[in-house]
């Protein structure tokens, strides 16, 4: 007999035949069985209840031979008490290894429910028709799959290790081209930093010789005003004295007046251009600025009845151009102008105007206010909500606003950029072509917001392009 077996055997004589558990204070009857004492009380007690329980007079059938036991006849088994006990500590009986159902080992493994069953739980009705093996065959199985499943598991782990270290890494990697990107950036601005104070300390000392220049040229110029007013003065008191003489005293020192009044000669300076040639130019301005650059259209609804909008991408006028525009009360009648489709009040904003002049056209751009007067002529100056350039092709010029020097552009570029700092107050003007500034307005804030503006002069002056669209002035 194996110990298995044996066990098995142990655990059947340490069982109580009612309750089918362990003994708990075993009692044997007359016949020789055993029961847990309160386990043959309460049957017994039962039977007492039953018709004919009288007639034994404390004798009970036993529940196993149905032989009659007088109850007080019932003996403790103080060894089967340590047989119990011992069975109950036995490692091979704990509650894991026996079935609930049927208290019996759990020997057998159902393949379709995957958990163990004893060998009753095997003829059940449940189990019957699934597949059953020994528990040995199937621990056989499993640890198969499980031995294969650690080594993929392994292998997993084992990968995930390696790309956590490549990770890890490509992290410190990265964070090194940040580290060295950010350190280019700096000494990339800071070269660029010097680079500028060089081109502006160059660009200050052009202005300063050319002021130099300019100024001792003014200076001689008015040095041999100065001389020759100076003796033309003492010529004329000379004169003057003179004619105060008698008439023999004149002619004595005339022949000496008449000498002197030949000898001087009255000259005039050329006027001395003060033109400025130094032109204020910060080298990648213009690329910074198109950061902030925005599509900005003119307003088909604004603008001057015989002012004509074209619009290239869908090749189509945005305005009639053989009838007569409506006159709403935002469309432009005393210019020939218009205005953006969108208002800014508030950020920075840049965008750029093309110009093809003919002739001596006079063209104005920037920005005005949304209020402006669109009926009346008025000035385009600050004062009344315009913050504009006027340009010509030619020598002429118009003053953009009421000033002791206004902005003078006798050769408009082809390209202008206008850029809008709405918090800082200040609207700029900008050679596209060569990156020069033009000129800029600047005041603590705007009243309200500004639309782009765009005024052509006469027909067949000329066509002004605005991103996709032209405008000119039909004749």
């Amino acid at each position: 007999m194996d110990a298995l077996e044996l066990a098995r055997k142990l655990q059947e004589e340490a069982t109580c035949s009612i309750c089918l558990d362990y003994f708990t204070d075993p009692v044997m009857t007359a016949c020789g069985h055993n029961f847990c004492r309160e386990c043959i009380r309460l049957m017994w007690e039962k039977a007492k209840s039953r018709k004919g329980g009288r007639k034994r007079r404390g004798s009970f059938p036993c529940p196993e031979c149905r032989e009659l036991s007088p109850q007080r006849n019932l003996r403790p088994n103080r060894l089967l008490t340590k047989v119990a006990e011992m069975a109950r500590q036995h490692p091979a009986f704990q509650s894991r290894d026996l079935c609930k159902a049927h208290q019996e080992l759990l020997k057998l493994f159902c393949e379709d429910d995957q958990s163990p069953i004893c060998v009753v739980c095997r003829e059940s009705r449940e189990h019957r028709p699934h597949t059953v093996v020994p528990i040995e065959e199937a621990v056989q199985e499993y640890k198969l799959k499980l031995e294969a499943d650690i080594g993929s598991l392994r292998e997993e782990m084992m990968k995930t290790r390696e790309m956590q270290a490549r990770e890890k890494q490509t992290l410190a990697e990265w964070q090194e081209k940040v580290k060295e990107q950010r350190q280019r950036i700096l000494m990339e601005f800071e070269k660029m930093g010097l680079l500028l104070v060089e081109e502006e300390q160059r660009l200050l000392q052009a202005l300063k010789e050319e002021e130099d220049e300019v100024v001792a040229k003014l200076r001689e110029s008015s040095a041999s005003l100065e001389k020759q007013g100076h003796a033309l003065e003492m010529l004329l008191l000379q004169l003057e004295d003179e004619n105060q003489h008698t008439p023999l005293q004149m002619l004595q020192a005339m022949k000496e007046l008449l000498s002197r009044r030949n000898s001087l000669r009255v000259q005039y300076p050329e006027a001395t251009p003060t033109l400025l040639r130094t032109v204020c130019k910060v080298p990648g301005q213009i690329e910074v600025l198109k950061n902030f650059q925005e599509d900005v259209v003119p307003d088909p609804a604004t603008a001057y009845p015989y002012l004509l909008l074209y619009e290239s991408r869908q090749r189509r006028y945005l305005t009639p151009p053989l009838e007569p525009m409506p006159h709403g009360k935002d469309r432009f009648l005393a210019y020939p102008c218009a205005v953006g489709q969108e208002a800014f009040s508030s950020g920075r904003h840049y965008w750029e105007v093309g110009m093809n002049l003919t002739g001596d056209a006079l063209w104005a751009l920037g920005v005005c206010r949304d209020n402006v007067s669109r009926r009346d002529r008025v000035p385009k100056c600050p004062e009344n909500g315009f913050w504009v350039v006027q340009l010509c092709k030619g020598k002429k010029y118009m003053p953009t606003m009421p000033s002791p020097t206004p902005v003078t552009l006798a050769e408009p570029p082809s390209h202008v950029g206008i850029f809008l700092d709405f918090e800082a107050g200040e609207v700029s003007f900008y050679n596209v072509k060569d990156g020069s500034h033009l000129h800029t307005y600047a005041q603590p804030k705007f009243s309200g917001p500004l639309q782009p503006f765009f005024c052509l002069g006469a027909p067949k002056s000329g066509q002004m392009v605005i991103s996709t669209v032209t405008l000119w002035v039909k004749g």
